[in-house]
């Protein structure tokens, strides 16, 4: 069965910085492409950053170009995504989710599989 598990959101002022993980299992992580995406409430879900299976490629959101970074640890079976300079409209719950065919995409019928979500509050 496969599991992707958000860690390291929380409720933080504007202008710092967090490091959210997604670590999978029941998959063979490293034939995924991964992404990040983020839903505030009342608004729908939104690509925010995504990397190729081999680390080669990344594509960002215009919202967080500049100030979001995602990564991924193949033999630890995680994807990171570095925020920096956060803004309270960066306030939402924020999913991993795996690719196994293709690469890129920022539309949420791209992904096969989910997490849960790991809530990111930004305070002004």
């Amino acid at each position: 069965q496969v599991q992707l598990t958000e860690s390291g959101g929380g409720l933080v002022q504007a202008g710092v910085s967090l490091r959210l993980s997604c670590t999978a299992s029941g998959l063979t992580f490293g034939a995924y492409t991964m992404g990040w995406f983020r839903q505030a409430p009342g608004k729908e879900r939104e690509f925010v950053a995504t990397t190729s299976k081999s680390r080669s490629s990344t594509y960002y959101a215009d919202s967080v170009k500049g100030r979001f970074t995602i990564s991924r640890d193949n033999a630890k079976n995680t994807v990171y995504l570095q925020m920096n300079s956060l803004k309270p409209e960066d306030t939402a719950v924020y999913y991993c989710a795996a690719r196994l065919w293709g690469v890129g995409g920022t539309g949420t019928s791209d992904y096969n599989y989910w997490g849960q979500g790991t809530q990111v509050t930004v305070s002004s």
